[in-house]
């Protein structure tokens, strides 16, 4: 064994397997792609993990924060903490020396695969992620999390279930409503659960929790009642458009009314909507990634209808590839145009040209511009992660061409709690 990779001593960063709800947020984060993850676990490569620390408050459960330390040369390799169904515990340095070296550990980290993720001489990439959020906005709410783990989960009953998109094709997105009858479970807007589907996946592990956002405002779907919504699309295909039938959402949406499920959480606290008055909010998703966007709405509409807000502007783009796959689009029509200025775009309507949320942004830019100059703006961005960096670019590019500093802008913006990103 190598003498020097037994007295270099490292903190390897690891994913605890029983929290992570595989929601994809660290590996879309970590900014020197170290995160892999297969169908069980998500996993931290030690040659490239340069402990950025990046990665750590956007977890919504704390599972990523978890180090070891131990000898470089018995850093655990990828493809055994793919097998974990739990962390190893912490091994003191009294018994290093009697450890066999780990196949394939850290000290196999070779210079190509460094290289790999060189960028070529004066390449330089806009990366949106720094600009996103870590804390909440100063008047937020305070969040409950973590009250249910997958140890001891809440069961919830459905009490509604139908298609939220039109009817007729293949696309369909479903609106669920889960209650917990007598069982507490606070949530914000922003936040998120996880459903643990039953049964097992082909290896014969118990399937992981799969996680939502809450699609419904604080005090319930129906206010006064302890439940609440979820927006859950149908998976039937790959991100390559190859056939495959997603676990937790084909369970979901074919479930009827009265049926049971095991939730855990409440998950997330800062990307959570301001409680001040004339604070405005500007909504930027894609496909299922409304649900935050309509609890928040919702929110604002139950205050305004109450008497019980002064006003702040919402401003929505929404996308989706057509209207017929649009969740709520029927709902949307209905809102009171003085209440929230609604833009839609399509990317795959027919006989027309594609059009994307930024587009629109771009297409808005006085009025976002003006938004971007207020400091009681905030800004949303939920769906696909594809969108973030052409979203933040635009307003990078809003801003600049309105004369502000976008480094002080959107420092502000990211210091403040005042732009958050939440894609997948």
């Amino acid at each position: 064994m190598d003498p020097a990779a037994i007295a270099q001593v490292i903190r390897q960063h690891l994913i605890d397997p029983e929290i992570c709800i595989r929601c994809n947020t660290c590996e879309a984060t970590c900014p020197v792609n170290a995160i892999t993850h297969d169908e069980h676990n998500y996993v931290v490569r030690a040659e490239l993990c340069n402990a950025c620390l990046a990665c750590i408050p956007p977890c919504p459960t704390g599972a990523i924060d978890n180090w070891r330390q131990l000898p470089l040369a018995r850093a655990y390799p990828i493809e055994e903490q793919l097998t974990w169904e739990q962390l190893p515990p912490e091994v003191p340095p009294q018994q290093w020396a009697s450890q066999a070296p780990q196949p394939g550990g850290a000290q196999a980290c070779s210079a190509s695969a460094r290289s790999a993720l060189a960028l070529g001489p004066g390449t330089r990439v806009f990366r949106a992620t720094p600009y996103g959020a870590t804390t909440p906005p100063w008047s937020a709410a305070h969040p409950y999390t973590q009250l249910h783990t997958p140890a001891s989960p809440a069961t919830a009953t459905v009490v509604g279930n139908f298609n939220c998109t039109q009817a007729g094709f293949d696309s369909q997105t479903h609106h669920v409503v889960l209650d917990f009858g007598r069982m507490p479970f606070p949530v914000l807007e922003g936040q998120s659960i996880g459903i643990i589907p039953p049964g097992s996946s082909a290896s014969g592990k118990a399937h992981h929790a799969r996680q939502y956002s809450v699609a419904s405002p604080r005090n319930g779907e129906r206010p006064g009642y302890n439940n609440l919504a979820l927006t859950v699309k149908r998976v039937t295909s790959d991100h390559a458009g190859q056939p495959v039938r997603g676990v937790a959402s084909n369970y979901l949406c074919d479930l009827k009314l009265g049926e049971r499920v095991q939730v855990i959480g409440p998950f997330g606290h800062s990307f959570l909507m301001p409680n001040h008055p004339r604070s405005h909010l500007v909504m930027i998703c894609t496909g299922t990634g409304s649900a935050p966007m309509r609890a928040m709405t919702e929110w604002r509409r139950r205050l305004r209808n109450s008497g019980r807000f002064e006003g702040g502007r919402l401003m929505l783009f929404f996308g989706a590839r057509t209207q017929q796959e649009l969740p709520y689009f029927g709902p949307l029509q209905s809102l009171p145009k003085d209440f929230i200025d609604i833009n839609l775009a399509f990317s795959r309507a027919a006989g027309q040209a594609k059009r994307h949320v930024q587009d629109l942004m771009r297409e808005r830019a006085a009025d976002l511009a003006a938004l971007l100059r207020d400091e009681g703006s905030h800004f949303y961005v939920c769906g696909l992660r594809d969108m973030e960096e052409g979203v933040v670019l635009a307003l990078r590019d809003i801003a600049q061409e309105a004369g502000m500093d976008w480094n002080q802008a959107g420092a502000a913006l990211q210091r403040e709690g005042r732009l958050h990103l939440e894609t997948y």
